[in-house]
């Protein structure tokens, strides 16, 4: 029976703490070396390549094969076998015994192999683009043409075009079946447009609320209620690099804001030109109240 592991996913809500999971150890070693940052993965190259090296030192030092180092030696025994894998061969240290030849071909072959496996690691880390994509801290519902819109913002950070780009929104809410089973239900949510032919830095994305929504009837009360998450994910293929992107996250009811839209971005120049102004990416404004949609978002510097 595979070994059982306790996991913690962290979120800006709630831990979710997971027990049952197979353990995958070595397994799934290249997924997790590509996943970890660039600093632990390096660090963890380094660290493999200077234990062997240390582990054929001490062989080294056991089978005393080594000419020219003192004996018992350990950091000459090191030093030999550094220049050994590193194909360096200065020529002052060299085997004189049989079991150590056969020590410099094993050390050799691992070494060829280590740096295969460091190298395509490394290269595979380089050529992989990661996604530089943001999005609105907050989602809001106000009134767009008399009809409830959810509204929230995504934009790319880099300075080219994310082409062909798709999102797809889902709602998840807790809710209760009549046997009194909890369920957590995940709904997609139509969008206005489900598509743009190039995300650059900004694009706003909005769901109307009518009838045959998953928001319809819904309040703030009732999302809190059911403890609603809304998830955006973002598809699309980097135009520089020609590689696909993937990006998603996820806003919990604490978030969506009744009563306010985000504020404009674009605006005009007196030259006639346009403002793009990314310091407002995050900022909503508060809209007014009225019969047909009764809430009214505080203002932020209430």
């Amino acid at each position: 029976m595979a070994n059982k592991l306790k996991e913690v996913y962290r979120t800006s809500e709630y831990d979710i703490e997971v027990v049952g999971g197979a353990r995958l150890g070595w397994r799934d070693g290249y997924h997790a070396m590509l996943r970890m940052s660039w600093l632990r993965a390096l660090a963890l190259i380094v660290g493999g390549y200077l234990l062997l090296n240390a582990l054929f030192a001490v062989l080294y030092v056991v089978s005393d094969g080594v000419a020219n180092a003192r004996h018992g030696s350990f950091a000459d025994a090191f030093f030999f076998s550094v220049q050994t894998m590193g194909t360096v061969g200065y020529g002052a240290m060299y085997p004189k015994t049989t079991t150590a030849n056969l020590l410099v071909v094993a050390e050799s072959v691992t070494g060829l192999i280590f740096t295969a496996v460091a190298t395509g690691l490394v290269f595979v880390r380089f050529a992989r683009t990661q996604p530089r994509i943001v999005f609105s801290s907050k989602v809001t519902i106000s009134p767009m043409d008399g009809i409830p819109t959810l509204m929230l913002r995504v934009g790319n950070e880099r300075r080219n075009r994310i082409v062909g780009t798709v999102f797809h929104a889902t709602l998840m809410r807790t809710t209760r079946t009549q046997e009194g089973v909890t369920v957590y239900r995940a709904v997609d949510l139509p969008l206005v447009r489900a598509r743009a032919p190039a995300l650059t830095r900004s694009w706003t994305v909005m769901h109307r609320i009518v009838d045959g929504s998953p928001l319809a009837g819904d309040t703030p009360e009732s999302l809190a209620r059911d403890e609603v998450e809304l998830t955006l994910e973002v598809v699309g293929t980097d135009e520089t690099s020609l590689q696909p992107l993937h990006a998603n996250f996820t806003w919990w009811s604490s978030s969506i804001i009744w009563g306010a839209r985000l504020a404009d971005v674009l605006s005009d120049l007196p030259d006639g030109n346009m403002l793009l102004d990314l310091r407002r990416f995050h900022e909503i404004v508060p809209t007014a109240a009225t019969d047909a949609f009764p809430y009214s978002a505080p203002s932020p510097k209430d």
